[in-house]
């Protein structure tokens, strides 16, 4: 499982992205699963970290799942339509 940072700004979106990208890269099962749970502060920066860590998961062959996204994060999602892209990990 990946794991979100309490904070995903613009500020931190390049550094949290190459964490995720290092994790995926040693990722060995099939299904990729961001825990969002710590994430407090964040802005639209972090769907754009969200949607290409998916777009990389998906492009190795692998399923792409967020657990615990916070409800404000996921109606941001649904502002911009790619809230469907952000399936919620069961």
């Amino acid at each position: 499982m990946l794991v979100l940072p309490p904070e995903l700004t613009h500020r931190q979106a390049t550094a949290c992205l190459g964490m995720l990208m290092q994790g995926l890269k040693v990722h060995r099962e099939p299904a990729v699963v961001v825990d969002a749970h710590a994430l407090t502060a964040f802005d639209t920066s972090a769907l754009a970290v969200l949607l290409e860590c998916r777009r990389e998961a998906l492009s190795v062959g692998k399923t792409f799942s967020v657990k615990g996204l916070p409800p404000a994060l996921m109606g941001m999602a649904g502002l911009y339509g790619v809230d469907a892209l952000l399936e919620p990990a069961g």
